[in-house]
């Protein structure tokens, strides 16, 4: 059995070392000047049971990679927009390494939600639910 050389924690530690963290009411300011777009990185199914930020973007942290490039038959446009890009997930973990990633893949204008979804949720930022099907 091989073990584990480097822990989750201490990723994302490295991670936020190398990236842009904003607080939620920095995000929250930066989303209604206009000039950044919120990401949201967490499943369909955290969207479903927890709501998101209005105005967010959803792209699933599985598929970040392959819609930033590209040369990648999943491109996105969206993302050589000329925005700043705020990534978000859950608790602020994925959205630290998501965004050490974009940075390595060269978009230069990203930055991550210390605290995630529940910070922003706990600074009173604005939700929108999903309506059950």
């Amino acid at each position: 059995m091989s073990r584990v050389t480097k822990g989750v924690r201490e990723l994302v530690a490295e991670a936020e070392a190398l990236v842009d963290t904003l607080t939620a009411d920095e995000a929250q300011r930066l989303q209604a000047e206009g000039s950044a777009l919120l990401v949201d990185l967490r499943d369909v199914r955290e969207l479903g049971r927890e709501g998101k930020v209005p105005g967010a973007f959803h792209a699933p942290r599985g598929m970040l990679e392959f819609w930033i490039d590209p040369e990648s038959p999943y491109f996105k446009d969206l993302f050589h927009a000329e925005k700043r890009f705020i990534f978000y997930c859950s608790k602020g973990w994925r959205s630290a390494l998501a965004t050490q990633t974009a940075q390595r893949m060269g978009l230069k204008r990203v930055c991550h939600i210390d605290g995630g979804f529940e910070a922003w949720r706990e600074a009173g930022g604005p939700i929108k639910t999903q309506e059950k099907k």
